[in-house]
């Protein structure tokens, strides 16, 4: 290192230019850097759930869509208000994504026909039909199962302006390939050739899938555009969709990476000027975070990593590391300067590289670590935060190094300015605190873990996916109107498999007749009978009535309506007439949704609502699955649950074992690290104990605060662990050099004046960096950002003080092995 180090003193220009040059080329990459923020990143990895709602989605009329919510101030139905829906829905028609649109002037009024029931094959009205009676409309639209709670909310005020969206099938088969192509990597099973081809439909799948996010981003654009036009104080209307929410996402991450990097560029200027008031020393560091910040975006783009809503937030830990490591090289140099004041610039540099090239690499190593054990989680942008972290922290330790000593080596001295450290305090405060109170300093330690646990024990993993978004947001106000007034926001599938009759032996002489009567029941029109009806009517009114259910909609939503209309009977032969013969437009929402003949098997389709905060999650799915089979126990039929709920739910129940995992790999490795750096158990126990305490203090506050584990702050305590050990490290060299010359407790002291300067600098700057994600529109950054600030302070308490406390009491001298 010595020889490195003097090679990169003696050609510094040299080394200098082809940094920047390289930078600069990097720099290219990193525009090509792109952003993932599909529902895909918040699932788990090879979740088999996602593949069987696959599956199901095919089988059933069920587009994705968009919905407009409309609430007027005055009579939904008065020709203000209806012209409105009518010229907005023809309006939104024309968009080039928009497949069909749905509303109250457009669905079939079954109680206004005409002629009897069997009056549907002939004519549907609807509300635009000139002879419609309009209080019997309102009086449908109010109570019927079709509409109420659905597309209209029950008390008429609020109602929801479908936009069925047209299937992109090229896009779904290249997802289909490449996703067939991972699964055989994931399990080792590829071939060379089918490596190449697995390259090529992952090429294929994200170029189709960025040149179909721009036309969607344009398009959706042109639809708030269309929505705009007609808002007004009489009036509200809102955006709301799983499309809508993804688009504005990558707007919000962008709008993050933007923000952050400014943000923190100018506190960490401020925190700079604060403690060195030095311009040079403002300047140098701003230029090395930069430079890394660049890098490390060129090496994400050049490998094609994206950034996700969880990795938004990678631009600011970029910055926060690299300046931790920049101001250690800085104070160094300014405490080498005082000490030796007549020694060249050239050897200053050269000390402080030098004395800092151990400790530092050890930092960024356990750092690494930190991050890396993010890898053992199941979530995918979670994995890839660390794998993208532990990149650009190698790169920020190097870039770090070879920027500070290139530039300085070719400045003049200058004599530091020291007015901050004169009076400063803290410090000192610190180690008389540990050296003079131990009893308080270990009943505070005592009482965090036993808050802690405390704490540990209410932790939840409960989340509301509208409460991830800040209020004012237009994607959460749209999913309140929709949770609130028209059934529910979290889709979920209940599907129900007819086994089928049970077969008897039968002699040779009936197989003719069998084989005519398999025939005749394979035929969708004799599909539809009383015993599929009252199946279907069994489970509707079971989840209908089950609590969290916003709306459902299934074969019995049609039959309630013919049982209302035909005194209470329903007819088996209208039902596979009207499958037969009802025009698409109304087949498709009426009953392709919730039958399908060729698979023998119902759907229900419910929405839940996500904002009701006595919602359990993991418990309700295993309700209605427990429940309903039993309701349906002599029915042969099996049960079955999937959709966006059982998903999201799945990554819930993932939270705690990740967490678990993640924190156990790192501290695991990180008391193996302690060790190999400090040669001692003991002082390797020291270090992970100084690291442990404000951790237990983390999670007791989230649990005490009922704060829920999510998919942010699961990265809390590996990331914490990882930056946190740094200042232990560094503190623990300085201290063992210290006592080559002085009694524990005089080494205690020196440190704290020397080396603890740089803690409290790096973790004000820390601070500083993680407190601007409280800008994000995305709950968990913002809660993310004031945990990381919570326990970054607690952890430089902890260095300064606990750590101090137990080198007293279990080093002696010099000649203890440590």
């Amino acid at each position: 290192m010595k020889k490195i180090f003097k090679i990169l003193l003696a050609h510094s220009k040299l080394i200098l230019a082809l940094t920047l040059i390289l930078t600069a080329c990097l720099g290219y990459f990193s525009s090509k850097l792109e952003v993932d923020a599909s529902s895909q990143t918040l699932l788990l990895k090879k979740d088999k759930d996602l593949e069987i709602w696959r599956e199901i989605s095919k089988r059933y009329v069920s587009p994705s869509f968009l919905v407009v919510t409309y609430t007027p101030k005055e009579d939904m139905f008065s020709p203000k208000s209806l012209e409105l829906i009518k010229n907005l829905s023809a309006d939104l028609a024309k968009n080039e994504m928009i497949l069909g649109v749905l509303n109250i002037t457009t669905v079939p009024l079954l109680k206004s026909v005409k002629g009897g029931l069997t009056g549907i094959l002939d004519h549907t009205p609807t509300l635009m039909d000139a002879d419609i009676n309009l209080s019997l409309a309102k009086n449908e639209f109010s109570n019927s199962p079709l509409y109420s709670n659905n597309l209209i909310s029950k008390d008429l005020k609020t109602t929801a302006i479908v936009l069925n969206l047209k299937r992109d099938d090229k896009y779904f088969e290249l997802l289909r390939k490449r996703d067939y192509f991972a699964s055989l990597d994931e399990n080792g099973s590829l071939d060379h050739a089918q490596k190449l081809e697995y390259k090529k439909a992952e090429q294929n799948f994200k170029a189709y899938r960025d040149e179909i996010r721009l036309r969607d981003h344009k398009n959706l654009n042109y639809i708030k555009e269309s929505i705009a036009k007609y808002k007004d104080a009489e009036h509200s209307l809102f955006l709301g969709g799983a499309e809508m929410i993804a688009d504005d996402m990558i707007s919000y991450v962008k709008s993050d990476l933007y923000i952050y990097s400014i943000s923190v560029a100018l506190l960490l200027a401020f925190s700079l000027w604060l403690f060195f008031r030095q311009i040079r020393w403002i300047i140098l560091p701003i230029f090395i975070c930069v430079v890394s910040a660049i890098f490390s975006s060129g090496l994400f783009g050049l490998f094609g990593w994206e950034i996700t809503v969880i990795s938004s937030n990678y631009i600011a830990l970029v910055l926060i590391i690299t300046i931790s490591v920049t101001i250690h090289l800085i104070v160094t140099y300014r405490e080498f300067y005082s000490l030796h004041p007549h020694f060249s610039q050239r050897a200053l540099v050269y000390l402080s590289i030098r004395d800092k090239a151990s400790p530092s690499f050890w930092a960024i190593f356990t750092t690494i670590v930190g991050f890396a054990s993010l890898a053992s989680a199941d979530i995918k942008p979670v994995i890839m935060l660390g794998v993208m972290m532990s990149a650009g922290i190698f790169v920020s330790l190097f870039i770090a190094f070879i920027i500070f000593a290139t530039i300085l080596v070719n400045l003049k001295k200058i004599p530091p300015v020291k007015s901050f450290e004169k009076h400063f305090n803290f410090t000192k405060l610190c180690a008389n605190f540990a050296i003079n109170r131990p009893k308080f300093v270990y009943a505070i330690a005592f009482g965090a873990i036993l808050l802690g646990l405390y704490g540990i024990s209410l932790l939840k993993v409960e989340n509301s996916f509208i409460g991830y978004f800040k209020q004012g947001t237009q994607i959460r106000e749209g999913m309140e109107v929709i949770d609130e007034n028209l059934g529910g926001t979290i889709p979920l599938d209940i599907i129900i498999k007819f086994k089928g009759e049970k077969q008897e032996t039968k002699s040779d002489e009936f197989d003719e007749f069998e084989n005519e009567f398999d025939e005749i029941a394979s035929d969708t029109k004799y599909w539809f009978n009383s015993y599929r009806i009252r199946v279907a009517e069994k489970a509707h009114n079971y989840l209908k009535n089950k609590e969290f259910v916003g709306s459902v909609g299934s074969l019995a939503t049609l039959t309630a309506v013919i049982r209302e209309l035909n005194n209470g009977e329903v007819d088996d032969f209208l039902l596979s007439a009207m499958y037969e013969k009802l025009p698409q437009q109304y087949k498709d929402i009426l009953l392709s949704p919730y039958v399908n003949p060729q698979k023998d098997e119902l759907r229900f389709a419910i929405r839940i609502t996500d904002s009701n905060e006595k919602l359990r999650r993991d418990e309700f799915l295993k309700q209605i699955h427990s429940e309903l089979s039993e309701v349906l126990k002599n029915d042969n039929v099996e049960v079955s649950t999937a959709g966006m709920m059982v998903l999201y739910n799945n990554v819930l129940q993932n939270l705690v074992s990740s967490q678990i995992q993640s924190l156990g790999l790192s501290a695991g490795i990180l008391f193996v690290v302690f060790c190999l750096i400090f040669k001692s158990v003991k002082l390797a126990f020291i270090a992970l104990i100084t690291n442990i305490v404000p951790l237990f203090v983390l999670f007791g506050a989230m649990g005490i605060f009922g704060i829920a584990l999510d998919v942010m702050s699961i990265t809390i305590a590996a990331i914490s662990i990882g930056i946190g050990v740094d200042d232990i490290i560094h503190y623990l060299h300085r201290f063992r050099l210290e006592l080559l010359s002085k009694s524990v407790k005089d080494a205690i002291i020196a440190s704290h004046a020397s080396i603890g300067y740089a803690m409290y600098y790096t973790s004000f700057a820390v601070f500083l960096g993680f407190s601007v994600m409280i800008s994000s529109n995305f709950i968990p950054t913002i809660y993310f950002g004031l945990l990381t600030d919570m326990v970054m302070a607690l952890m430089l308490l902890s260095a300064l003080v606990l750590l101090p406390r137990l080198l007293l009491n279990f080093i002696k001298d010099k000649n203890d092995r440590i």
